[in-house]
């Protein structure tokens, strides 16, 4: 070992070997290295000083092809040029894997079952690890918080690059809140986590990586909606600003040479109206203009771009800017490519899978599914894990039917309590749930922190059948026509018509309840429909009852207010209330006002994402939602269940789940971009 002199300073060098390149290290082998700052990832400066290396970075063989696959894509610089100065050094589970292979997909249909597929190459700002409780970096190298959590800065990486090679920058993020985000003519009504309390935050870009969002009012909730939700808080102002007006005076007749009537047509065209992420591209949009316009998809920074959309499926390719390396500097993915295939009938799906068509899936499987999963896996070469859910089925009654006759009765707490002790959870565990499930009203928060008063958890859970006819008898719904099932208080029949997707409730979930049901002397028909069907259905106020999951965790709730706010969620969930809805968002100058209780609602979950968590006050106001909701029974609950998840034998660093849940959204914290293929 040398000695090198420098000035009255000794320093040793370190042998050549100690700067050779990185070492693999994986999840399950960290060979003497220490962890980093956040689990299972360093920033590149940090890994090389825990590690002792120089990190020398590599490629996929195939990445030109692929990149060629891209339309409106130039040829390829040199990775350096490529990956940015600080890029994320993800450490792999279990092994340093290998390029190559297709991941292959199931889901129902466009924008249906769809975010299992999505959550495989999600990023956004931050993210969940897997312990699903600590938030660490993803798009943004760091971020930091003011004291009393009114302004969140965020320092993004240095040369980062959209997947077309353009810089990636503030300014996209400043673009996405000031014109996308907010913009009514891009998405019609802000939605709350772009809020707080009702009122816009600021974003301030004082350089290129610094982001800075001024709140109104305190809302630490903010970070942890960025760590979870599919709306990301960027987009290419380089590509899409140049079809708006406040960003380029140009952008309609730009968009009218495209044969679009103006450049908002065009944004919609590629971004859609909202900001669910897979919105139909131009290439199902417009197929008579996308040859003429820019590209096929829009750029991303997710770790695989789309390349092929049609009714059938899509296709995407790895990114070639990804900004995700592995411990030995090759660059993430692993696998090239990725396809998705729309299949929309439950029993066609579980085929597929019975035989190994797909890579995973976990979306739209329920526990009813499992004994057949079980039973053909070593047949299939895969592996079905049972996990816990966060949401629980649930059903809802419409207080705001467009059958007035209907509103009364649906709008009157003791039918609703009714309809809740009318069903046997007992039998319904043991016959759907296989004994797996845990008996549970719906409060809101699951898990129901331990602060909120236990009695919820099972407030209207019994079976008391004699009680669910007294109370309907107290209601007026009776047997006025001598049938055997029960009127509306003015003699119509009362027909329950449960129309389900199997993407939201298992089918043998809704037939015994509406069995149950029956035996309390309502009638009910059930029909299964898409899920398309069903959130048209929900949308327009058509349906009688609602049948699909809900639930989130406190600290989603916190930066999303849409569990507690008219209709009680967002289009592709479990709503009711939709006129109630249409009376807050109006100001009251149409649909139908809520009751008190409700207001309350809307008043204690703003005042609670910005109270201090744990504080006497904070629990105070989370009892008082869950009383209000639960007792109320706008939701009524069944029980808390696992559901299965399936990934096939070859796909390696697949780690097992900390749940089977939507609410951190699916993969996004188990780092799909490591999954490697050994065939």
């Amino acid at each position: 070992m040398k000695r090198l002199l420098l000035g009255s300073v000794t320093l040793l060098a370190l042998p050549v070997a100690a700067y050779a390149n990185c070492p693999g290290i994986t999840v399950a082998d960290m060979q003497g290295v220490a962890p980093g700052t956040f689990p299972q990832q360093y920033d590149l400066a940090e890994f090389q000083g825990a590690a002792g290396c120089s990190m020398e970075f590599s490629e996929n063989p195939a990445i030109a092809d692929l990149n060629g696959q891209i339309r409106g894509n130039p040829d390829l610089p040199a990775l350096a040029e490529r990956l940015p100065e600080e890029p994320l050094v993800v450490v792999p589970y279990d092994s340093v894997g290998k390029y190559g292979g297709t991941l292959d997909a199931l889901s129902n249909a466009t924008e249906a079952g769809t975010s299992d597929f999505l959550s495989t190459r999600h990023v956004n700002l931050v993210r969940y690890s897997d312990d699903l409780e600590t938030i660490v970096p993803n798009i943004a190298k760091s971020w930091q918080w003011n004291d009393d959590y009114t302004q969140l800065t965020f320092t993004l990486r240095k040369g980062h690059k959209w997947s077309d090679g353009q810089p990636f920058t503030s300014a996209d993020v400043k673009f996405w809140y000031d014109n996308l985000a907010l913009d009514p003519k891009v998405i019609e009504k802000p939605k709350d986590y772009v809020l707080v309390a009702g009122e816009r935050m600021t974003v301030d870009t004082p350089d290129d990586v610094t982001v800075v969002f001024n709140l109104p009012a305190p809302k630490p909730g903010l970070l942890a909606h960025f760590a979870t939700h599919f709306g990301q808080g960027f987009q290419p102002k380089h590509f899409l600003g140049q079809f708006h007006p406040d960003v380029n005076p140009d952008a309609d007749t730009m968009a009218q040479d495209l044969g679009f009537a103006d450049g908002y047509e065009v944004i919609k065209a590629y971004f859609g109206n909202s900001d669910w992420t897979d919105t139909p591209t131009p290439q199902l949009n417009s197929p008579d203009k996308v040859a003429k316009m820019p590209a096929d998809t829009m750029p991303t920074l997710e770790s695989y771009i789309l390349i092929r959309d049609t009714t059938e499926g899509r296709h995407y390719v790895a990114n070639p800017y990804f900004h995700m390396v592995d411990t030995t500097g090759q660059q993430l993915p692993y696998i090239n490519e990725q396809d998705e295939v729309y299949a929309n009938d439950q029993e066609v799906r579980l085929l597929k899978l019975v035989n190994g068509e797909a890579d995973y899936k976990t979306q739209s499987l329920q526990l009813s599914d499992a004994p057949l999963l079980l039973e053909n896996q070593e047949k299939g070469d895969y592996t079905i894990h049972l996990k816990p859910k966060i949401a629980m089925h649930a059903v809802s009654f419409n207080v705001t039917s467009a059958d007035e006759e209907k509103r009364k009765v649906f709008g009157d707490l003791r039918f609703r309590q009714a309809m809740s002790i009318a069903i046997n959870r007992e039998e319904l565990n043991a016959t759907a749930y296989f004994g797996e499930g845990e008996i549970q009203q719906y409060t809101g928060f699951s898990p129901v922190p331990d602060y909120i008063d236990a009695k919820w958890k099972t407030f209207a859970t019994e079976f008391d059948p004699d009680g669910a006819k007294a109370l309907l008898d107290e209601v007026g719904v009776v047997d006025s026509d001598g049938d055997g099932f029960r009127d509306l208080p003015n003699g119509q029949p009362l027909v329950l018509n449960l129309q389900f997707a199997t993407q939201g409730i298992a089918g043998q979930v809704v037939e015994l309840i509406g069995q149950h049901w029956s035996n309390a002397g309502i009638k009910t028909t059930v029909k299964e429909i898409t899920p398309d069907e069903y959130r048209s259905a929900q949308s327009s106020n058509q349906l009688d009852v609602g049948l699909w999951e809900k639930g989130q965790p406190v600290g989603i709730i916190l930066g999303n207010n849409e569990l507690w706010v008219p209709p009680f969620e967002n289009y592709f969930a479990h709503r009711t209330g939709m006129l109630w809805a249409e009376w807050v968002d109006s100001g009251g100058s149409s649909g139908v006002e809520p009751p008190d209780y409700v207001k309350q609602l809307i008043d204690d979950i703003n005042t609670l994402q910005s109270t201090p968590a744990g504080t006497d006050e904070f629990k105070a106001l989370a009892n008082r939602l869950v009383e209000n909701m639960t007792g109320n029974l706008l939701f009524i609950g069944t029980a808390l269940t696992p559901d299965p998840i399936y990934h096939r034998n070859a796909l390696k660093n697949f780690v097992e789940f900390k749940t089977a849940s939507y609410e951190y959204y699916r993969t996004y914290p188990y780092r799909a971009q490591q999954w490697w293929f050994d065939e």
